[in-house]
């Protein structure tokens, strides 16, 4: 007995978002071997927690940076086209590097082919951030945000391990070029789902605005909606913690606690798998999404405290997933109530601006363990940022 209609239409949109989920699971295993890289390569040959930290800062200022532009193009060209540039310029970007790296040698290859890779992630966000709310409208926008981000989460765990593995097996330019074939089958997947896409897809903004018109106005939308300043004060305060922690993260648990790369690798996997519990739940467990803001942002005050302030491996352990765990169940806060906010033809250029205000705050932490570090130790750097982090959510808390 053939299916009705509407079994048929709901198989064909659980099979489309299965394959767009696949892309960016994908996506984010390169991207994170990427991350995992930088920092510790640096450090494994510096032996210096502050250059750990100031080429975590070159390598995202140029991510955070480019928010606003990717964000205009958006609302002007196909999303979905952004895309899939995104996933095959990141596969040319690595096999340059990595050709470079091997044949001259030097880390600035590495921190450099990471720096453009980012700028190119930083546009396939954005074009995700348009698709998500037009593809997949059958579904409560929390749900699909809480499995878009579980793909990231769970690309997350992989990532860390297999970065790991490269570098027992190979030397970085190696691991570099195995990261360009994942970027290749990320966009693989893309074109599968694109393929099988039946819901129209397309730029909504005035295709003839300047880049920095863009800006101007989503930052007006920043400053006159109402909410939306609110979330960007809440935000950089979760950057501020999630940056340190990022950028200090190799040198503290393999330099201060004594702890080798493979379970360096350990750890930031179970920040992913932490995660992906986090948004599981969020997924199947209808919550009010203000309420889950505010617990995702108390218990990462304390995860900052925790990292800052702990003598043993497990109390840093355990700020870390904290920290970790807990961002992404701010993230779908953040992301369902500017959905919410912002006008649909504005939609792109006005995230973009948030976005780079919200993290610009994560290279600017990475810059202070940079600068600090060696004065007031790292841990001190953690404690005020933490302390920052807790004096930005009550300001917020006094914004209507």
């Amino acid at each position: 007995m053939p299916a009705s209609p509407g079994a048929a239409e709901a198989a064909s949109s659980h099979s489309n978002f299965t394959a767009f989920l696949a892309s960016l699971f994908l996506s984010k295993i390169a991207d994170q071997v990427l991350l995992f890289l930088v920092p510790l390569v640096v450090f494994q040959s510096t032996s210096d927690v502050a250059w750990s930290g100031l080429a975590f800062a070159l390598e995202a200022f140029p991510r955070f940076l480019s928010f606003p532009i990717c964000g205009a193009l958006c609302d002007r060209i196909s999303p979905v086209r952004l895309m899939r540039w995104s996933q095959l310029w990141r596969a040319l970007v690595c096999v340059g590097g990595a050709i470079g790296g091997a044949s001259i040698g030097g880390l600035a290859w590495l921190i450099t082919l990471s720096a453009i890779c980012g700028v190119l992630t930083t546009q396939g966000a954005m074009a995700r951030e348009v698709i998500l709310p037009q593809a997949f409208q059958r579904h409560r926008f929390e749900k699909v945000l809480a499995y878009s981000q579980t793909a990231d989460q769970v690309g997350a765990v992989l990532g860390p391990v297999l970065a790991a593995g490269f570098l027992a097996l190979w030397q970085w330019p190696t691991a570099v070029a195995a990261t360009a074939g994942i970027f290749l089958l990320g966009d693989l997947a893309l074109l599968w789902w694109q393929h099988s896409n039946l819901v129209p897809l397309h730029a909504r903004g005035a295709s003839h605005t300047t880049a920095w018109a863009a800006m101007l106005a989503g930052l007006r939308h920043i400053v006159l909606t109402p909410g939306l300043r609110k979330l960007v004060i809440e935000a950089a305060g979760i950057n501020l913690v999630v940056g340190v922690t990022l950028a200090s993260s190799a040198a503290l648990f393999t330099g201060q606690h004594g702890q080798s790369a493979a379970r360096y690798g350990v750890l930031q996997t179970a920040g992913a798998i932490t995660t992906v519990v986090i948004l599981l739940g969020i997924a199947h467990i209808s919550l009010p999404v203000r309420r889950m803001g505010l617990a995702a942002f108390v218990l990462m005050v304390l995860g900052g405290l925790l990292t800052a302030l702990s003598a043993s491996v497990w109390g840093y352990a355990l700020g870390y997933l904290l920290v970790i765990g807990l961002d992404k169940m701010f993230n779908v806060y953040l992301r369902s109530t500017r959905q919410k906010l912002i006008p649909l033809a504005d939609f792109g250029k006005t995230t973009g601006v948030m976005a780079m205000l919200n993290n610009l705050s994560q290279p600017l932490a990475g810059l202070a363990i940079g600068v600090f570090a060696a004065q007031w130790t790292a841990g001190g750097v953690i404690l005020a940022l933490t302390g920052l982090m807790a004096l930005l959510g009550l300001v917020a808390a006094r914004i209507k």
